[in-house]
């Protein structure tokens, strides 16, 4: 046991030194900006598109044919600005982390990102029009362009003021304004590196590098994350760092989460066009619905279905006191006082179902998009704290939220002989307690 406790402390390490490094958090603190705007555009994007029969013609025929333009008007200002926001939330935290003043890195690497990006369309009639800020890139398209920049912006403007290269404004002048001055020096090296960037690519790619990014990693990446190894890698990589202790679900998010938010966005940019989505063909099947409602509810290791075991079939006292206190939480997607509480976390005999059942959920849903039991999702999110079965009707329909019942009693079937095994355990703990009191 010596060696196996010495070898998990080795891999408990080293994966919090990864959770814990300075670009993960920044990516992954940045980002947490983006969720306020995606679950009120969510909002207005469900109230324009609720998954049920006969709401459109009859929304048309009270406010007609354009009802649901000021809905769409909303969620595209959200949606569609995440890339931008994202950007200055990475390069904020990153500053933060550095012990730097932050604003100032947020707003460069937000004229670093515009910079970037291609500032003219062109007409109907074939000209030119400049001068505008395209919204295809500060939303799904730019996520990884965003990540990019905002680490680029956080790190160079933090590399400048940790070595006092900066303009520097004698004592009493307001901190508003010595802030202004300190950033200009970092300020200018940034955008110069980033106007540099833009000519270079414009003049050897013909392309800008907003573009050239889009095109060679984020199409790439974001393929990967839409297949069936991407189904089963993401729930076991959460429930695997789970197991130690570490959050795999904010760490998943933060690495993964740009390019799941990037599939929903390229969903609904379809639905937008009134093109009908098909799962596995014109439509990504892996995002941030997908895990968030499919692999996470109940919290991380879907151990809602334990609990519900734990309620109904639990002989110890111990157990089953623990299943109705987790009850509510759990239908509430929280499931700390599972993990820790029952011990799941670095226990040796619940490591299997623990990893197993959200990795059957992913198949198992990845299948049912696949072959159109349930219906591609669009943009529509919901908090993470929406109860399963609800959660899965405001995403999917009624279809996709009776698949989540199929896997809440999935869970529970898998769960269960692991459970009797660790309940065996507590009963016969508690008679033996029993006796020793006597």
């Amino acid at each position: 046991m010596g060696k196996i406790e010495t070898n998990l402390d080795k891999i408990s390490s080293k994966l919090m030194k990864f959770a814990n490094a300075k670009p993960i958090i920044a990516i992954k603190d940045g980002l947490m900006l983006v969720m306020p705007l995606t679950l009120i555009g969510s909002i207005f994007l469900l109230l324009a598109n609720i998954p049920l029969d006969g709401w459109a013609p009859l929304m048309t025929s009270i406010f007609g044919e354009n009802w649901a333009v000021p809905l769409n008007q909303v969620s595209g200002a959200t949606f569609d600005i995440m890339a931008l926001v994202s950007v200055f939330g990475i390069a904020y935290n990153y500053a933060k982390k550095e012990k730097c003043e932050p604003i100032s890195a947020g707003i460069l690497s937000i004229v670093s990102f515009l910079i970037i990006m291609p500032s003219t369309v062109t007409g109907k009639a074939g000209d030119s029009i400049g001068g505008v800020i395209i919204k295809n890139w500060t939303g799904g398209k730019g996520m990884i362009a965003a990540i990019i920049v905002g680490l680029f912006t956080g790190y160079v403007y933090s590399w400048f003021i940790k070595r006092n290269i900066r303009i520097k404004m004698p004592e009493g002048v307001p901190e508003g304004v010595s802030n202004a001055f300190s950033a200009l020096i970092p300020g200018f090296v940034i955008i110069t590196i980033s106007m540099l960037a833009y000519a270079l690519f414009q003049y050897f790619v013909g392309k800008t590098l907003i573009e050239v990014i889009y095109a060679v990693l984020q199409i790439p990446l974001q393929g990967l994350t839409d297949s069936l190894g991407a189904a089963i890698i993401i729930p076991f990589v959460i429930s695997f760092l789970w197991w130690f202790g570490i959050h795999g679900a904010a760490l998943i998010g933060g690495v993964m989460g740009p390019l799941l938010q990037a599939n929903g966005l390229a969903n609904q940019e379809l639905v937008n066009k009134g093109i009908h989505l098909v799962a596995g063909q014109n439509a990504h099947i892996v995002t941030q619905q997908f895990v968030d409602q499919f692999i996470t509810f109940g919290g991380s290791g879907m151990t809602l279905g334990l609990v519900i075991s734990m309620v109904l079939l639990a002989k110890s006292s111990h157990l089953k006191t623990l299943g109705k206190l987790s009850l509510v939480p759990g239908l509430f997607n929280i499931n700390e006082p599972i993990l820790f509480g029952f011990a799941i976390v670095l226990n040796p005999m619940m490591f299997i179902p623990f990893v197993l059942v959200p990795v059957l959920s992913g198949i198992i849903t990845y299948f049912s998009l696949a072959i159109h039991l349930i219906p591609a999702f669009t943009a529509v999110q919901v908090p993470w704290t929406t109860p399963p079965i609800i959660s899965g009707f405001i995403v999917g329909g009624w279809r996709a939220a009776l698949l989540q019942a199929v896997l809440i009693v999935m869970a529970a079937l898998v769960y269960l002989p692991f459970l009797k095994a660790q309940d065996k355990k507590s009963l016969e703990e508690e008679e033996l307690a029993k006796v020793e009191s006597k």
